[in-house]
């Protein structure tokens, strides 16, 4: 890939988006294009197309998305679902006939059956049912994947669909209402320290099992397929590793130095089991992540005290 060809980054000012513009910035990338949610409509079909007849980008990263937690997906059904369709349909379909030859579509774990084999192999989309929290989301990205696929078959571009298991790190989004479990937890924590280590209460029973993976890993995941021309239309990215949401929250106490207790409300839901992700073909294939899941929540709770005074302004 030429350092000096036009990269669009759609969603360049969210977590991913802005990990990747990072990294293609530090490499050497000149011509970066992106373009805020208030510059430019991705929902909006016309404004798709006059801004690519305008900006002419050789490559497009799909890092756009509604995005949320259980409560956002299972409050707004019909946003999560016709949103990410619009916002994926007009970049995919726009780019294929605008001869974009290389685009890079970004999913999300969610797109497996909740109930599929562990570790999540690629192969098993579309084999079962979904988790019915955050179906339409998911559903939204199958339909993604699929129109990359086939284009791929049919017009043999090189169009690639990136699955991340659960990211963060800095640039995330810490509003209770909408964030994911990560960034909540660190919140919370956080505030109930600042209030004299008052208890924290947390949703579910603290024993599914997640995977984590440091948004700069995922930038350079992109850039690896920005670089080679992998051979097949679908890859997980991860790290191959998990832990349970109780490992998880007592390790994100520890990092922000809450010594109060944690308390574990049973009556809201946990979501799926256990989302491990099989990432053997991208390691196959040479790429591997870097920062380990305590280095990365220490980078992230930096950046969240460097921020403080934004967060400051949605209320618990």
């Amino acid at each position: 890939m030429n350092k000096d060809a036009k990269i669009y980054i759609a969603g360049h000012n969210g977590m991913v988006g802005s990990a990747i513009w990072r990294t293609l910035t530090a490499k050497g990338y000149t011509k970066l294009i992106g373009a805020s949610s208030k510059e430019l409509d991705l929902r909006n079909q016309q404004a798709v197309k006059d801004f690519m007849a305008a900006e002419k980008p050789e490559v497009i990263i799909d890092a756009a998305a509604k995005v949320g937690g259980i409560l956002a997906n299972n409050d707004f059904p019909y946003q999560f679902i016709m949103e990410n369709m619009q916002i994926q349909n007009n970049l995919i379909d726009t780019a294929l006939k605008s001869g974009v030859e290389k685009f890079i579509f970004l999913g999300s774990s969610c797109i497996y059956p909740k109930l599929a084999p562990q570790p999540l192999k690629e192969e098993y989309l579309l084999t079962d049912t979904l988790e019915p929290t955050n179906e339409w989301y998911a559903i939204a990205k199958i339909t993604g994947v699929k129109a990359c696929q086939a284009i791929r078959k049919q017009f043999n571009k090189d169009y690639v669909s990136l699955m991340p298991t659960n990211l963060y790190g800095t640039h995330d989004n810490f509003d209770l209402t909408s964030s994911h479990v990560l960034p909540a937890m660190m919140r919370k924590f956080h505030e109930a320290k600042e209030n004299g280590n008052t208890p924290v209460t947390l949703w579910g029973s603290g024993t599914p099992m997640r995977e984590f993976l440091f948004v700069d890993d995922m930038a350079q995941a992109v850039v690896f397929a920005l670089e080679n021309k992998l051979p097949d239309y679908l890859y997980n990215v991860g790290t191959g590793e998990d832990l349970t949401i109780k490992q998880l929250a007592e390790t994100i106490q520890k990092i922000t130095g809450h010594q109060g207790e944690i308390i574990w409300d049973s009556s809201k839901p946990d979501g799926t089991p256990r989302k491990l992700m099989d990432i053997s073909k991208m390691h196959a294939l040479g790429w591997k992540h870097q920062v380990q899941l305590e280095e990365g929540i220490q980078k992230t709770y930096d950046w969240f005290l460097e921020n403080i005074d934004r967060f400051k302004q949605v209320k618990m």
